[in-house]
């Protein structure tokens, strides 16, 4: 079987990882899993995708620069002093089933598990320590997030360059998980921010369209767009609307590892509702993501990848990281 027909099939579904954390427009991995380049239809048959992400934010950031956290502890915005995050951390492992008829349609199914520590020091702080009634909390959640359920179309022509993505998001994941308050004066449970949440509690659509193609005998390359919005509100919490622009370029020179690389750059408005952060929210990223496929067997691949921020503009304060680390393996079957 051909691997790059094993590897175009799990095409353009760049929006996976965002949508496991909706509290900042940083929160999520924009990597897209569409490796490859080629415009091939693929064989008919089942492709598994396993995938790990890792996401340490660790910087606070306003704008378009980074703050520190006595700078952050003075903003003071419509809804009062700015919350100063001290971190968190994402562990995403990702299981991916997708089925092909061989010819113009693919489905695909992916179940997220997810598992974040979370620190704050709340509202009241100097950003060193956490004051009296500020709502600092730690957190440490974990459990199955939002599951999608995705089809894509390519039928448009012979060559199979062109398909459009459509789809949803369900509300499977929790948004109900509480943390533990380390405010003295007000022991025990505490909220967790719902964009912290394993699920949103709300059914997103998802639309998007993609193009592959190869420029020469070595070089293939891909490009996508996809939105995804929610349809509902769930307990006084709406996701901001994100938009997902992404391409790249594959080295197809080397018969066991093909060198690629990602440009991923991603746009998501603001949280609403009573219960969402309508301030610290939403914003403009891209990064550059190099990385290597590996081809174990006709059936079996690997690859890893290494994520770059090269512009962040963060509305209000959050968190953000520095890097992004992805490994996965696909399988045929």
């Amino acid at each position: 079987m051909n691997l790059k027909k094993v590897s175009l099939l799990v095409t353009s579904i760049a929006l996976l990882f965002p949508v496991l954390a909706h509290a900042c427009a940083s929160c999520g991995c924009t990597l897209s899993p569409d490796w490859d380049g080629t415009n091939t239809t693929g064989q008919p048959g089942f492709k598994l995708d396993v995938r790990y992400d890792y996401l340490n934010q660790n910087q606070l950031r306003s704008g378009t620069s980074t703050i520190n956290p006595a700078v952050a502890s003075q903003f003071v915005n419509s809804t009062g002093p700015q919350e100063v995050e001290k971190f968190t951390k994402n562990n995403y492992v990702t299981v991916g089933l997708d089925y092909s008829n061989g010819g113009n349609w693919e489905v695909k199914l992916q179940v997220p598990y997810i598992n974040r520590n979370h620190s704050t020091l709340g509202t009241a702080s100097d950003g060193t320590t956490a004051g009296a009634g500020g709502g600092q909390y730690d957190s440490q959640t974990s459990g199955i997030g939002d599951v999608k359920i995705m089809g894509r179309y390519i039928g448009f022509s012979e060559t199979h360059k062109f398909g459009v993505l459509f789809g949803a998001k369900l509300a499977t994941g929790s948004h109900t998980l509480p943390g533990t308050s380390t405010d003295a004066t007000n022991p025990g449970s505490a909220p967790i921010d719902r964009g912290l949440q394993p699920g949103t509690g709300t059914t997103d659509l998802i639309l998007g369209v993609s193009y592959a193609d190869s420029l020469n005998t070595d070089w293939s390359y891909f490009t996508q767009a996809i939105v995804q919005t929610a349809l509902n509100s769930s307990d006084q919490y709406k996701p901001g609307t994100g938009l997902n622009i992404n391409g790249g370029l594959r080295y197809n020179g080397f018969e066991k590892f093909k060198p690629l690389v990602q440009f991923n750059a991603k746009y998501v408005q603001h949280d609403t509702g009573d219960n969402a952060d309508t301030i610290s929210t939403g914003g403009t990223l891209a990064y550059i993501s190099p990385g290597v496929l590996a081809v174990v067997s006709d059936t079996v691949s690997v690859y890893a990848f290494v994520q770059a921020p090269i512009y962040q503009n963060v509305r209000g304060v959050q968190l953000a990281p520095r890097y992004t680390a992805s490994v996965g393996v696909k399988v045929a079957f």
